[in-house]
């Protein structure tokens, strides 16, 4: 899922481990993650890019 953080969040896939994302990043996650984000209001779903548009990266 496509989504872009309106807010700073941070996920924890597991105990040991969390993954910091920024306001601003729009970034593709794993459904859990941008389903929490969306959640505590600190992302929003946005449109995946159309396949062989070049990344932000």
């Amino acid at each position: 899922m496509r989504v872009r953080f309106t807010g700073d969040f941070d996920y924890k896939p597991t105990r040991g481990v969390t993954i910091g994302y920024k306001a601003g990043m729009e970034q593709t996650v794993k459904r859990a993650c941008g389903e929490q984000a969306i959640a505590s209001k600190k992302a929003v779903e946005v449109d995946p890019k159309p396949r062989g548009e070049a990344s932000d990266a």
